[in-house]
């Protein structure tokens, strides 16, 4: 029977909750390669980091006026991941040696725009999904352009079908359930940390433990952490720093909404759980939100997943080499479009 195989099988999974390097290039690509080092000696196979956490998440563009941000936004763009490119060699490396699923959230450069990607490497380095930030929350909106799409998709990787959101995408209940629909058996979700206070950790928690429940299946929550002497350099007046403290809740959840090992909401550490994945089809015997529970000729999502490039060719030969924007007149009838090609120079390298 279809599945029967993953529900005998068991996860080992895991959330990383550690801080960013500010001031140095490369430091905290170098943190990630330490962090899937240990996970790997502990035998994880899953493993999630926060939002956009290479090289760090803007903070400064909640504390900061727009007329400020100007040099922080330009230093940015110096330091974002080019897909592909070394920080993409560096990842699918590190995930080849371990075996391991990573889910690591970027600021992608394309051109002249910065973008807010999920990016999930299977265990033979290959870059499975590269997918965008489909709405920028508030202030995000002067940093990072909107995503398509496209990457509204579970992908098939070593450990089963996984998804990804990033932040408050997942209040967005359809861009949810595009995933739910495609079958996602662990969710990869992605939140700064360290931001708002008790209140965001409060609606951190409500959210990825109602779509375990929703959609029957594994969440992996990532949130970040800032240092005290690091909220000290992003707001040096103190009544500011309040708007970037708390605010973390890095969690695994269960298909029924239960946390697999208690969260960790404050300092840096690794969440390590097994999950067993017989749980999924245990829940959603009880309640399949695309299956038995629901009523499609009642309620439907229509979901526009062709990539969204600037321009149209009339000539393929014309296209230049470049990953995106996407070249939506060579796209497979599957849907694996021309992402595959920079998947094969990347997971080469």
């Amino acid at each position: 029977m279809a599945g029967s195989m993953n529900d005998r099988r068991i996860v080992r999974v895991a959330a990383a909750q550690i801080a960013p390097v500010l001031d140095r290039p490369g430091g905290t690509l170098d943190r990630v390669l330490a962090a899937i080092d240990e996970a790997g000696e502990k035998g994880v196979g899953f493993m999630v980091f926060p939002e956009t956490f290479l090289p760090y998440y803007p903070y400064f563009s909640f504390i900061d006026p727009p007329y400020r941000i100007g040099a922080k936004h330009l230093a940015l763009y110096d330091e974002a991941v080019v897909v592909p490119g070394p920080v993409t060699q560096a990842l699918a490396s590190a995930a080849r040696r371990h075996a391991m699923v990573l889910v690591v959230g970027v600021n992608e450069r394309d051109g002249g725009t910065l973008y807010n990607t999920q990016l999930v490497f299977d265990v033979d380095g290959t870059l499975a999904l590269k997918r965008r930030k489909i709405t920028p929350t508030y202030h995000e909106r002067m940093i990072w352009g909107q995503g398509d799409g496209s990457g509204l998709r579970a992908v098939e990787t070593a450990v089963g079908r996984v998804g990804a959101l990033a932040c408050w995408e997942h209040y967005n209940p359809l861009a949810r359930y595009a995933l739910m629909a495609d079958g996602e058996e662990i969710h990869a979700s992605q939140f700064p940390g360290s931001m708002v206070g008790q209140v965001f950790h409060d609606q951190i928690e409500a959210a990825v433990r109602h779509h375990a429940a929703e959609s029957g299946c594994f969440v992996v929550n990532a949130t970040g952490w800032l240092t005290d002497e690091q909220r000290a350099a992003i707001a040096p007046d103190e009544a500011h720093r309040r708007a970037i403290s708390g605010g973390c809740h890095t969690a695994i959840v269960s298909p029924e909404g239960q946390n697999v090992v208690p969260p960790l909401t404050s300092g840096e550490g690794l969440l390590i759980a097994d999950c067993d994945m017989a749980l999924v089809t245990k829940r959603k015997r009880m309640m399949d939100s695309v299956g038995h529970y629901a009523r499609p000729e009642l309620l439907s999502l229509h979901l526009d997943d062709r990539p969204k490039p600037a321009i149209h060719r009339a000539s393929p030969a014309a296209h230049s080499d470049r990953e995106f924007p996407y070249a939506t007149e060579t796209q497979h009838p599957d849907g694996i479009d021309d992402r595959r090609s920079a998947v094969a120079r990347d997971s080469a390298g």
